[in-house]
């Protein structure tokens, strides 16, 4: 057969495929251009930017586990001002979408962000960090409360034309709850899933290994969690769905788009072969030879739930 259509569309953003690199995991861009050709990929979603530059968490902020990584960064990043001024430039010299993963402290400054990368040339969408915690409401995360996550997607919707991506949290007990309400409040898809609340502790010690405490579990061992949740909200909308949480090869990624997810994101997995995503690319369409599939849509849901 010939070479099968690998491309997708998410939000009205054309991919070449359907594999991004996940906000977080992938830098700004210039990190991984030595290792990776940033133009094979689907799109590339940045290192999450709120409105003034952020320095994180105090280290150590990373440790390995078993299965993966928990990570308490803190989001770290140069604010938009400097993502505009340092990184966009070098983004708009290559063929692939980009999107911002952003993120505020208040609903205010949710509504802030969103506004001020609307029309800026090279941004093809936003993604909306909603695990945040909400300083102004007792910390309480806008993706755990149907009512906070219903306002702060309506507010980004209100202040940007380009395209709407909440990534959901998995840290809920319906998801598809979560999904709903963003695709109601005008997103024009939705990703998912974010980390999932993680703790290390040093047993010689007795010390929590991070020095935030608490953070976030990424890689393998999440990807059960990952699959169940992309299936229960592509079930729930009819808009997009961007899954990932532990993909480390092509079969993982197709599981993904099996489920139910139109597009997936590559994250952990980069740090550990930094050619991960194009090597999962290049598995995804030797899997569409091998089994004679034109169109790499045609797996999109085609899980057999009878099966």
């Amino acid at each position: 057969m010939s070479a099968p259509n690998m491309a997708v569309e998410i939000a009205s953003i054309g991919m070449k495929n359907p594999v991004m690199v996940a906000s977080g995991t992938f830098g700004y861009g210039p990190e991984y251009a030595e290792f990776v050709d940033l133009n094979a990929l689907g799109a590339i979603v940045v290192k999450g930017i709120r409105m003034e530059p952020w320095e994180g968490n105090a280290p150590p902020r990373m440790v390995e586990v078993h299965g993966g990584l928990v990570n308490a960064i803190g989001l770290q990043g140069p604010g938009v001002e400097g993502f505009v001024e340092a990184y966009l430039p070098f983004l708009r010299e290559f063929d692939v979408p980009v999107l911002i993963n952003i993120w505020g402290r208040s609903l205010e400054e949710y509504g802030e962000v969103a506004a001020a990368f609307d029309g800026v040339e090279g941004v093809a969408g936003l993604e909306l960090n909603i695990s945040c915690p909400n300083v102004k409401e007792g910390g309480i995360a806008f993706g755990t409360d149907p009512a906070m996550a219903a306002e702060v997607i309506a507010l980004a919707r209100s202040k940007t034309r380009l395209p709407l991506i909440p990534k959901l949290s998995p840290n809920v007990p319906n998801v598809a709850l979560f999904a709903k309400v963003a695709e109601d409040e005008g997103a024009d898809a939705i990703s998912l899933i974010n980390t999932l609340p993680a703790m290390v502790i040093d047993v010689e010690t007795r010390r929590p290994v991070l020095s935030n405490v608490v953070g976030g579990l990424s890689g393998p061992g999440i990807k059960p969690v990952a699959i169940k949740q992309v299936w229960e909200a592509a079930r729930a909308v009819s808009i997009p769905v961007v899954g990932m949480g532990g993909i480390t090869c092509a079969r993982d990624a197709i599981e993904f788009l099996i489920a139910g997810a139109t597009a997936v994101a590559v994250g952990t997995a980069n740090f550990t072969e930094p050619t991960a995503s194009v090597d999962v690319i290049q598995g995804i369409e030797q899997y569409l030879i091998d089994h004679d599939i034109a169109d790499v849509r045609e797996l999109i849901g085609s899980v057999n739930e009878s099966a």
